[in-house]
């Protein structure tokens, strides 16, 4: 079912896509740094609701006006989701944000939570409503069917992730460069190893920025990797974390499956 979703998904997001209102920050910087407000309009935050209370859990992106791409690996069926679009700050009241109501959720039906590395860590998310497009809420792009990105091409991630290891997630939205690391590099003895699939997309693994996560809780923040090619702007993954216990380590980047354009 995901191929035929995603083929309508393409068609009805395909114009205007990838086009933020304002230009992001895209010099290189060490570690991350808060966005420029809206620079990266279709990212969303998953939250959940537990106590009362709406926390956030993982990031996504808005692929067409009623569907988000998040990571399999953020969906627990049991809870209640929303998806807020137009955010930047988590902590404020913020004029173009809006929370909405999914109608139904789809998780890659080849996705494992104990064989992670296998890939298809990926889930759509339709709305029950189409958003309203605006300065703070647009769509990003899905790359084509088979792109592979070259070794060290610019990537950004984005998201709210913790800060440091073990510490709180950001208020503000954060943004990193962490350039694509080739199948042949990630794959060496001293990087991921022989086991990664070329399916998944490396990147980062430089010692100095990361996605990061609390291990104890591995399941709670996905960031976006985009990559940027000006004008526009490509989701190329919903980013998981490294696979240590701190939120960075030196050549074990970012693994996650693209997005599934076709079935693999």
């Amino acid at each position: 079912m995901l191929p035929f979703v995603l083929a309508s998904v393409l068609i009805a997001g395909a114009l205007g896509c990838g086009l933020p209102p304002i230009e992001p920050l895209t010099t290189r910087v060490v570690n991350g740094v808060d966005a420029i407000p809206h620079s990266w309009p279709w990212q969303i935050s998953l939250q959940y609701l537990r106590d009362n209370e709406w926390r956030h859990t993982c990031g996504g992106s808005l692929i067409a006006t009623n569907w988000v791409m998040t990571a399999a690996h953020c969906i627990n069926l049991k809870n209640t989701y929303r998806v807020y679009v137009g955010k930047y700050n988590l902590v404020e009241e913020e004029a173009g944000s809006k929370a909405m109501t999914p109608e139904k959720i789809i998780v890659h039906e080849k996705w494992n939570p104990i064989f992670v590395a296998f890939g298809f860590d990926v889930a759509l998310i339709k709305l029950t409503e189409h958003v309203t497009l605006s300065n703070a809420v647009r769509l990003t792009c899905l790359p084509p069917a088979g792109t592979i990105l070259p070794n060290n091409y610019p990537c950004y991630i984005t998201g709210w992730g913790r800060t440091s290891t073990g510490g709180p997630i950001a208020d503000r939205l954060q943004q990193a460069l962490m350039p694509v690391v080739d199948h042949a590099t990630c794959t060496k003895p001293d990087w991921w190893g022989a086991g990664l699939k070329d399916t998944l997309l490396c990147s980062g693994g430089d010692g100095i920025v990361a996605g990061c996560n609390d291990t104890s809780d591995l399941s709670n923040y996905v960031e976006t990797v985009s990559a940027k090619e000006k004008p526009l702007s490509e989701v190329h993954e919903e980013a998981g974390v490294n696979q240590s216990s701190d939120c960075i380590f030196q050549k074990e980047p970012e693994t996650r499956k693209g997005p599934p354009l076709h079935d693999q």
